[in-house]
């Protein structure tokens, strides 16, 4: 019931910031866009007795980009055939092409992240008991259900995660368990590294740290392995092949159906021994797939032709964080030196609403703001970590898309400065 009850007073919280924003937009802040560009846009912003025009820009994540034509038209035409017999041509030339790009002997075909990296968990810590060793904000530790230990029985410790997505590795060391089999300790198998860090807003991992993490691994005996859903970005961020930052690891995972733009699906790189007991964990799984070639078609292509356009999404982000810092009166907080790639963390300035509270007033459109930049913009962004507001950028993002965005949150910094300084 107090559960329950919360939820009721978050919805209720969430109407109300909205219903307030409107009623102060509706009481006359046409001169909110001063210091935004382009506020000199026509009044006129939409026909007599017409719809209001209004822009969608999707911020919340990578994971909403859409298959273009040519990316249909191969899925379309893909030659098929029965993958769970290793049969399929299209799946056999992706995991061969994944494998040649990630300098690892072998790749496979999984229909997600999640799953990709808790086969790997369970192939490198093949019994029950055995333990990994991840950083307390990775995606893998945080947000997948905790299926390493739900469905593999491997259990977690976790080191403390720094600023840049990396670890102390003394403390790595200290967590290190020894005397197996002593009766009282699991057995110390994995170590899992996050590039880029999904929680720290996109942060890349020095090949500095890359390098002492797999000495001290191998001077004990573990694996690495690296959630690299967004890999592709680290490697173009540091203006290197992936195998540069892969010969640290001895295992990856990488999303196809992010920045890349397939609609699903994740290679799983390694050894070949260690994919042929992959392949078994994923028929366990339920990942057995058939014609999969259809979808694989899709991730050619992304892994093909859509690894150069990251940089454009980076540029996109370093850009909006820029217009952020210059926003006229100062309302948000950016750590420029963090903005290394295609994700982006931000704070309100002013305690004056929440992060839920802002993400909904970006999300809503009222009549002046439409008048002021000459459409209604609709920002759609997640409260995040911390105190943060996350926006991702992605391939269904432009530059007028990117433009729109960063005026309507000048907008609403104009907007709630007015709103504070209102005489009661």
């Amino acid at each position: 019931m107090a559960m329950f009850a919360k939820a009721v007073r978050t919805r209720a919280l969430l109407r109300s910031a909205t219903l307030d924003m409107i009623g102060a937009a509706r009481r006359g802040l046409a001169t909110a866009a001063a210091g935004v560009e382009r506020a000199r846009a026509p009044a006129a912003h939409r026909e007599p007795g017409g719809p209001l025009r209004v822009r969608t820009v999707d911020l919340r994540s990578d994971t909403v980009t859409k298959p273009g034509a040519a990316m249909r038209r191969a899925m379309a035409e893909a030659h098929v055939g029965d993958d769970v017999f290793g049969e399929d041509p299209t799946v056999n030339e992706l995991q061969k092409r994944a494998a040649d790009l990630f300098g690892m002997e072998a790749a496979l075909f999984v229909p997600s992240g999640t799953m990709s990296n808790l086969i790997a968990v369970m192939v490198h810590c093949s019994e029950r008991g055995d333990e990994m060793i991840v950083g307390d904000l990775a995606h893998l530790h945080v947000y997948e259900q905790g299926g390493s230990a739900q469905l593999a029985g491997v259990h977690a410790t976790t080191v403390a995660t720094r600023s840049d997505g990396t670890f102390d590795l003394h403390e790595l060391e200290d967590k290190i368990r020894h005397g197996y089999p002593d009766p009282h300790y699991p057995r110390s198998r994995l170590v899992c590294v996050e590039n880029t860090h999904n929680i720290l807003g996109g942060r890349v991992l020095p090949l500095s740290f890359l390098q002492e993490l797999r000495a001290l691994a191998d001077r004990y005996g573990l694996a690495v392995h690296m959630d690299g859903a967004r890999l592709m970005n680290a490697a173009v961020n540091l203006g290197v092949s992936p195998p540069v930052i892969l010969q640290h690891c001895h295992t990856v995972s990488v999303c196809l159906s992010k920045g890349l733009g397939a609609p699903v699906g994740t290679m799983l790189a390694g050894p070949k021994d260690f994919v042929q007991k992959a392949v078994r964990a994923r028929k366990a799984l339920g990942g057995g797939l058939r014609q999969s070639g259809i979808l694989a078609a899709a991730g050619m292509l992304a892994l093909t032709d859509m690894v150069d356009r990251l940089k454009e999404d980076h540029r996109r982000a370093r850009t909006f964080a820029q217009a952020l810092k210059q926003c006229d009166p100062p309302m948000y907080e950016v750590d420029m030196a963090a903005v290394e790639t295609n994700i982006l963390r931000f704070r309100l300035s002013s305690p004056c609403l929440s992060p839920a509270e802002f993400c909904v007033r970006a999300e809503a459109v009222c009549e002046d703001e439409a008048r002021v930049l000459g459409q209604g913009v609709r920002v759609l962004m997640f409260p995040h970590v911390g105190g943060t507001i996350r926006a991702v950028w992605h391939l269904g993002i432009s530059d007028d898309d990117n433009q729109a965005a960063a005026e309507k949150l000048h907008f609403l910094a104009q907007q709630l400065t007015k709103q504070r300084v209102r005489p009661n």
